[in-house]
């Protein structure tokens, strides 16, 4: 006998919510009824996978153990219900599209109405959220595809490109290096650095841009930022000097601040943005495809 899927879901919900009440609610049954298939699923497994206590619900080695693999079956079954009903029809039905913060602002604007008007059967849920915790949704199964930024570690994923944004140097109007054409990020050693917070791959961007080591809590600069807007404003009071990325720049992000801003004299001051999913997954064709439609083809490539 092998377990079910129906089994193999409640485990992992249960694992979600370490609580038998909870996940019977996400899983919408009752709990009677959650556990019981949880006692089905220990009876097949011929262990137990949980311990029940008043302190709540505590995975067993060997639950642990069941729950990565229920995850990886449960995304492999999802898979392939979505890649029969997807069938001929791409970017139909749901789909789940995670974006990084400091590039949703600039593409998607532009990128939506045209995948409206393309496919009008798309039924597009949106994440917007760190590069960390979109590649582990990517990985879990939760996205199908997100648009991040690359350089990133980015083992068990494929990607298509949609182009390069190039990381351009911010600072104060009344700055001295208003007046060069191009900067040298040596220039800006002396200077106190705005960077976004951590967890920003835009962060360390900007840092490899300039061929710096990451700053010691000690070295860390006076100020950092939660977003780009707020960046600009800071920069624009005098705080300090920063990095913006030019879609960002483009779709006027600077405009209605004291802010001026200069290519740096470099090579590959530059991030690659790509839409990306899960090494395997049966949602490849679809992600190129949005590719392709995000980069303005006309004739978008499958």
């Amino acid at each position: 006998m092998l377990p079910t899927l129906r089994q193999l879901r409640y485990l992992k919900l249960l694992a979600e919510h370490r609580s038998f009440s909870r996940a019977a609610e996400a899983a919408h049954v009752t709990q009677p009824t959650l556990s019981a298939g949880v006692q089905e699923l220990e009876k097949v497994l011929g262990s137990p996978v949980v311990d029940r206590s008043r302190a709540g619900v505590i995975l067993t080695a060997a639950g642990e153990e069941a729950v990565v693999r229920a995850g990886a079956i449960l995304t492999q079954t999802e898979d392939l219900v979505q890649a029969a009903r997807s069938a001929g029809q791409p970017l139909s039905g749901r789909f789940r599209l995670g974006v990084i913060p400091t590039v949703a602002p600039f593409l998607l604007p532009k990128a939506l109405p045209r995948l409206r008007r393309r496919f009008p059967m798309l039924r597009l849920f949106l994440r917007e959220d760190l590069t960390g915790r979109l590649i582990q949704n990517l990985k879990s199964g939760a996205l199908d595809a997100a648009l991040i930024a690359l350089p990133y570690e980015s083992a068990g994923l494929d990607w298509a490109d949609v182009g390069d944004d190039e990381l351009l140097a911010a600072f104060p109007a009344n700055h001295p290096l208003t007046a060069e054409a191009r900067i040298d990020p040596e220039w800006l050693a002396g200077e106190d650095l705005i960077l976004l917070e951590d967890g920003h791959c835009l962060r360390e961007h900007a840092l490899a841009v300039c061929g710096l080591a990451p700053p010691k809590p000690r070295e860390e600069a006076p100020f950092a930022a939660t977003s780009l807007p707020t960046l600009v404003q800071m920069v624009g009071s005098g705080l300090g000097v920063s990095f913006l990325p030019a879609m960002a720049v483009e779709a006027g992000l600077a405009e209605h601040a004291e802010v001026a801003v200069r290519p740096l004299a470099t090579d590959n001051a530059a991030r690659q943005i790509v839409v990306a999913w899960r090494a395997g997954s049966s949602r490849a064709t679809e992600g190129r495809l949005l590719a392709s439609l995000i980069r303005g083809d006309d004739e978008p490539n499958l």
